[in-house]
């Protein structure tokens, strides 16, 4: 199946998705549509897991070559702190920018919530930032257990020193590379049989969302649901228009290529599910592999933008709602928790509302608060999703322009001088 042939399909299906899911509901019993939505479930359940089952030797085989075609530990230090520093920023402004657009439209003023006391917010864990705990998280005991896991975070820590060594010992690690290489192949054409699925999945998906909860969820949070999109819409002009400034026009390919992962992730509610169509467009737009596989599951960890800047638009949402206020100061002392805390969300089941929860605790705002969060939370997992998906893709196209790659018209930079080999000349006759 072609890759507009897919996108074309994924469109259909989420728009037959909702109407099932209206008709359902509107026709059928609560009972019939909790089953409904509990039995067709079973088909995003198998997507995802088909997905999670390729996504770890992915990462880990894509990641290490990376790596090791770079060359020299120089090169990858320089990579890895553009990287890291390009990922800060992000993360800067996303959760920045949550900030601004919740103090200027003020969504949770006139709600009045008064959370009881008793109140208990299930499957909800909160913990403390600590770095004990972080690092604890970081590093892996067996790479086995990580990748059976599937730990983003301790699989990228695991490939970063395994390229390393594999640089290292030089002709020794050559055919540990080609046999990665090939693991990559296999990987993408294996990635390419399961996006089959994804259709049916984004069909059942949806319909089984709507038909239970009804879109009468989505309309008694309208305003709610409505500003935080407004939030996530900027902050998609903001990334990408940056982009445009340092790449150049160009990048505004990548955006139309990237459209059907984003999509993936949109409506699946995974960013996992999207890693592959992200790598491959990446790869076409001009992004050398090299860079794509080291700085894409960086980004996986690292650059959750769009569930950053939800954190902090959430946390104050929920202070306004509760008639809480929040100075300018403790602002910033959050925007600067955070920064730390939002590093580790990576693998964590429910991160965001985990995080949400964890800070509320730090400002003394009722973790009840939650509550107000529960019924429509799986609608905004779409739009962060997506927007972590858009982001990686941007922050990969920079960091290849930082390291002198050209991705053809429209891009800054030079492109590369191509080599012409000059013919040798014929032996000259003699006169005669």
């Amino acid at each position: 199946m072609k890759s507009r042939s897919l996108t074309t399909w994924i469109v259909a299906a989420l728009f037959i998705g909702v109407i099932v899911g209206f008709a359902l509901n509107k026709l059928a019993t609560p009972g019939f549509n909790q089953q409904y939505s509990a039995d067709i479930s079973v088909v995003t359940d198998i997507f995802l897991r088909l997905i999670k089952m390729i996504i770890a030797p992915l990462i880990l085989s894509t990641l290490v070559v990376g790596i090791a075609k770079m060359g020299d530990a120089r090169t990858l230090g320089r990579v890895f702190s553009k990287t890291l520093f390009l990922f800060v920023c992000a993360s800067f402004i996303s959760i920045t920018l949550g900030l601004v657009i919740v103090n200027l439209l003020k969504p949770g003023a006139g709600i009045n919530f008064v959370a009881p006391a008793d109140t208990v917010v299930d499957n909800v864990a909160t913990a403390a930032f600590s770095v004990k705990n972080f690092i604890a998280h970081l590093i892996p005991t067996s790479i086995v257990d990580a990748m059976a896991r599937n730990e983003i975070l301790q699989i990228v820590v695991f490939s970063i020193f395994m390229g390393i060594a594999l640089s290292a010992i030089g002709e020794k690690g050559k055919p540990i590379l080609t046999l990665l290489e090939s693991v990559v192949s296999l990987m993408l054409k294996l990635t390419g049989y399961v996006m089959l699925f994804a259709p049916l999945t984004v069909f059942a998906a949806i319909s089984g969302m709507i038909a239970e909860r009804g879109l009468v969820v989505l309309l008694e949070a309208g305003i709610f649901m409505g500003e935080f999109y407004l939030t996530l819409a900027t902050l998609w002009l903001v990334l990408i228009g940056l982009a445009v400034l340092i790449v150049g026009r160009c990048i505004l390919r990548l955006t139309k290529g990237i459209a059907e992962p984003a999509l993936l992730a949109f409506t699946t509610s995974s960013s996992e599910a999207a890693f592959p169509g992200t790598l491959k467009q990446l790869e076409q737009f001009g992004v050398s592999n090299k860079i794509a596989s080291f700085v894409l599951p960086i980004g996986y960890s690292f650059n959750l933008v769009g569930s950053m800047a939800y954190c902090s638009f959430a946390v104050i949402f929920i202070a306004q709602a509760c008639n809480i206020e929040i100075s300018m100061g403790d602002q910033i002392t959050m925007l600067l928790i955070l920064m730390l805390t939002s590093k580790g969300m990576a693998g964590v089941p429910r991160a965001s509302l985990v995080v949400i929860a964890a800070t509320l605790t730090q400002f003394n705002i009722p973790e009840a608060g939650l509550i107000l969060l529960m019924g429509v939370d799986p609608f905004l997992d779409m739009g962060r999703s997506a927007t972590n998906v858009m982001s990686n893709a941007m922050g990969a196209a920079i960091v290849g322009r930082w390291e002198g790659e050209h991705y053809g018209e429209g891009c800054h930079g030079k492109p590369p001088v191509a080599v012409v080999e000059m013919a040798e000349p014929e032996p000259l006759k003699k006169a005669g």
